[in-house]
């Protein structure tokens, strides 16, 4: 069993889901990035999800997107992120739209990000009918794949995508972008129930979490938690370092103790 499978089979014993944070890489520069990624860890953070800066980020919403802009300006691509993983302490995966990936190489990607330490890869964009070179790349390198899937994926669909998925399935809660929301989708629940119908591999839900209560509502029903926008929201917000990785481990801290409730 891989890092992923070990790191849910652990919080299943527990009696918990797993907590899971993103941030993007280099983002607001490489030394603030890693710091910020170890206050995350510090919080209670179960595993990173280091996000691949990219200008057409379809999927994120503009929080996460100003933060790709901010990275991209720093001159961050494959090699800083694969940096940002190796300095990661806690199972680490990569979440990238397609177009870098097959820019950089799909084999040499998979095999830079094993060397790095990385254990799987989320792929938003990429569907299932275009993944043959990239399940091959996977397979070879001992990475998990992890496609996202969402409230109107229909039934068909839904257990050929997560056939396919290795690690966790990507849960996205409602139809729309990343960011933080008041209140969460009730369709996330009856998507994840969806899911278990058809699979057995964990089951992680994100979009628009960002307090202990939501985290707490998702673990009842879910394997993993996703929160990303409300961290990069902090970073947004406070210049200082010490400050920010203060309320980002504060914030991890809340999270944790959600996951566990």
């Amino acid at each position: 069993m891989n890092l992923l499978g070990q790191s849910f089979e652990i919080a299943r014993e527990e009696n918990r889901a797993l907590l899971i944070g993103y941030l993007t890489a280099g983002f607001p520069n490489m030394e603030r990035c890693k710091s910020a990624i170890k206050a995350m860890i510090d919080g209670g953070v179960d595993l990173i999800e280091v996000g691949f800066p990219y200008s057409d980020p379809v999927m994120d919403g503009p929080v996460i997107q100003q933060a790709s802009e901010i990275a991209l300006a720093n001159g961050v691509g494959a090699k800083e992120v694969f940096e940002i993983v190796a300095s990661s302490t806690v199972p680490t995966l990569v979440m990238s739209y397609w177009n870098p990936i097959e820019k950089f190489g799909v084999d040499a990607f998979a095999q830079e990000l094993r060397d790095a330490g990385g254990c799987g890869v989320i792929t938003p964009d990429l569907t299932i009918e275009e993944s043959q070179d990239w399940i091959k790349a996977t397979q070879d390198s001992k990475l998990d794949r992890v496609y996202v899937v969402a409230p109107s994926t229909r039934d068909a669909r839904l257990s050929k995508v997560t056939s396919n998925c290795s690690g966790f399935i990507y849960a996205a809660s409602l139809m729309g972008v990343t960011g933080t929301r008041s209140a969460l989708s009730g369709a996330a629940e009856s998507l994840v129930m969806r899911i278990r119908e058809v699979s057995k591999t964990p089951v992680a839900v994100g979009l628009g979490v960002s307090n202990g209560q939501q985290a707490s509502e998702i673990a009842k029903y879910a394997d993993g938690v996703i929160v990303g926008s409300a961290f990069i929201k902090l970073l947004l917000e406070n210049g200082d370092e010490q400050e920010a990785n203060r309320s980002l481990t504060a914030l991890s801290q809340e999270l944790s103790e959600a996951v566990r409730r």
